[in-house]
């Protein structure tokens, strides 16, 4: 099969841990980093070190976004693959067999890119919530204070 990246990399992300697969030419290299802000800047340095050509993350919740964000300012090449495509394989039962294959496929042209927005467009969509949320806690609150006026509230 043709190689399409001869260095790449593969990310298995959790809520806990990443496991990370880079492979360089026949050679494999396993790690696995931790999911707080040092681990991830420590995991972007080993990439760069290994010099990846590109890497690959599977998740399938939202764990992928701090990763995708500190990946995309240090430069580091990435793209998000949807789970649900790279599944299909019977027998993968580990973190390290899941980095595994996914770097595999990457490095042969397998995956597909999903799509991500672009960072400006993240950052508001991020902020338009957290305005909804707020505005939420305040009618919460404003209802809250109100439900004890009128009452024999012995304190």
């Amino acid at each position: 099969m043709e190689v399409v990246y001869e260095r790449c990399c593969g990310l298995d992300i959790h809520k806990k841990s990443i496991t990370a697969c880079v492979i360089v030419g026949k050679k494999k290299e396993i790690r696995t980093f931790g999911t707080m802000t040092d681990d991830l800047l420590e995991m972007t340095a080993f990439l760069k070190e290994s010099e990846v050509q590109m890497t690959a993350m599977e998740s399938t919740g939202s764990y992928w976004k701090p990763i995708f964000n500190i990946m995309e300012v240090e430069e580091v090449p990435v793209i998000l693959v949807n789970a649900a495509h790279i599944r299909n394989v019977p027998g993968r039962k580990t973190d390290v067999k899941d980095a595994e294959w996914i770097a595999d496929c990457l490095k042969h042209g397998l995956l597909r890119a999903s799509f991500v927005k672009p960072r400006d467009q993240r950052e508001l969509c991020e902020l338009i919530r957290y305005r909804g949320s707020m505005i939420e806690e305040r009618a919460r609150e404003y209802n809250r204070s109100r439900k004890g006026v009128g009452t024999d509230n012995h304190c």
